[in-house]
């Protein structure tokens, strides 16, 4: 799922147009039954054409040519990701929710994601792009006249309208996978965004001290959440001190002016063969010119903002970074303690703002934005602690394998997230500029392989209390 695995439902497939608003509980307090259902089918409405506007502008926005081409081994060409969204969409609320006839079932072996990698999908006989636009949008109205119709509870699919706030997570996740294959195909820009705002705010402190205790950690009454967020259980973590801000790109270029990627010391040992095997000596995307270094971002080449949260590093580079520093990465308990859990209240909230859905004061999400903001912006969504920029401008790489919950049960289907658990993906929390609302939340997890650069990754680090 992930910002790099396509696998169902995700991320990254990661896997993220203007935050459509998307996560709330559903509903209105003592409306009615067929007033709650009317605002369930308006959020339900709103989250699927907000993510297909946004893959609309990722693919409009190029020559056919380039939505065939595959920019990238690491990705699928962009015409595969289009239709792609369409047959799960076409699977899951045509087929399943309606329970209609497939109406392109011989098509169903191209687009499965587990069948085909990604390196060999460019060779596969894919629907040209006008006929994936046209059979995406055939799906999409036949689509929107059962949502019209549809009974929005009586089974765990349908409830809340489930199945399709999956399809608009699912959507809004491949389209951060385009924009990674935005940032990796070669050529002038193609999309365009204003910059973040500058939030301007006083001298901040390095690091908060999170209590140690019980929090509760994960979901069980989010409508949309997806099933490696649940259930909500209780985890006890020991006090430790958590980084108020994400690593910037000025400290990054520390590390490496210290011979970072030099020394063998900071490196877990596969993450230092990965580095001399392939000659690592920076983030992705960035060169040195004229003694100073630069990055393409989407297109464009500019200097290194130092300010910035950095960008495109792999969980090896997050790791040595912090072991260098003197610290490490969270946990993930350590960090979603530190995002969700107030002390005051004793209970844990939806975002680290409260449980108010995300504003455009609160984060940087939704591709309004392609870059993330300087370090230290949104004080509006800071956690009860303080800590800043949890949620959007990078996903942030923690300590821990993807592993279940305590109680975990796969829904709908194993695919998205069972299959990846174990010791090879780590888990990233928080999201990122390329992510929308819907497709991130407090509880929300992302995972991916700690080898993998092109995702929007960044990381932030934390310390034991117990070493004070």
């Amino acid at each position: 799922m992930s910002g790099t695995t396509d696998t169902s439902g995700t991320t990254g497939a990661n896997g993220t147009t203007g935050a459509a608003g998307t996560a709330g509980t559903a509903g209105t307090a003592g409306a009615g039954p067929a007033r709650d259902a009317e605002a369930l089918r308006a959020r339900a409405l709103a989250a699927l054409t907000a993510a297909r506007s946004r893959t609309a502008l990722l693919t409009d926005c190029v020559e056919d040519g380039e939505l065939t081409a595959q920019h990238s081994p690491l990705m699928s060409p962009l015409v595969w990701d289009l239709a792609h969204i369409g047959n799960q969409e076409e699977q899951w609320l045509w087929r399943t929710v309606a329970g209609r006839e497939a109406l392109r079932p011989e098509i169903d072996p191209l687009y499965d994601a587990f069948a085909h990698p990604r390196a060999e999908r460019p060779s596969l006989p894919l629907l040209p792009p006008a006929e994936a636009r046209a059979y995406a949008s055939d799906v999409r109205i036949r689509v929107l006249d059962v949502l019209a119709g549809a009974r929005l509870d009586g089974s765990p699919l349908v409830d809340s309208g489930f199945a399709f706030g999956m399809i608009a997570q699912h959507e809004q996740q491949h389209d951060e996978t385009m924009l990674i294959t935005h940032q990796l195909r070669k050529g002038p820009a193609a999309l365009d965004a204003p910059p973040p705002p500058t939030h301007s705010s006083g001298p901040l402190p390095e690091e908060v001290l999170v209590p140690g205790g019980p929090f509760t950690m994960g979901t069980s009454d989010e409508p949309w959440a997806l099933d490696n967020e649940r259930p909500a259980h209780v985890r006890t973590v020991p006090a430790f001190h958590i980084d108020v801000l994400p690593v910037t790109n000025g400290s990054y270029l520390a590390f490496m002016a210290d011979g970072g990627y030099t020394d063998p010391r900071w490196w877990h040992p596969e993450g230092w063969a990965q580095i001399r095997e392939h000659g690592v000596v920076a983030p992705l995307f960035w060169h040195q010119e004229g003694g100073r270094w630069l990055r393409r971002r989407f297109g464009t080449t500019e200097p290194v903002p130092e300010d910035e949260p950095v960008l495109h590093v792999s969980w090896y580079e997050a790791d040595a970074y912090a072991r260098w520093a003197g610290r490490r990465l969270p946990t993930e308990a350590e960090w979603e303690k530190a995002a969700r859990h107030d002390p005051v209240a004793g209970r844990s909230r939806r975002y680290p703002w409260g449980d108010a859905d995300p504003g455009l004061e609160h984060a940087n999400l939704g591709q309004r934005h392609l870059r993330p903001a300087r370090a230290g912006s949104y004080p509006a969504g800071a956690s009860p602690l303080g800590v800043r920029q949890l949620i959007g401008d990078v996903w942030e790489w923690t300590a821990s394998d993807f592993l279940p919950y305590p109680g975990f049960r796969a829904f709908p289907y194993k695919e998205y997230s069972e299959v990846f658990f174990g010791p090879g993906h780590k888990v990233l929390r928080g999201g990122s500029f390329a992510v929308d609302a819907v497709a991130c939340r407090g509880t929300f997890r992302n995972w991916d392989l700690p080898v993998r650069r092109q995702i929007f990754a960044g990381f932030r680090t934390a310390r034991s209390a117990e070493l004070d």
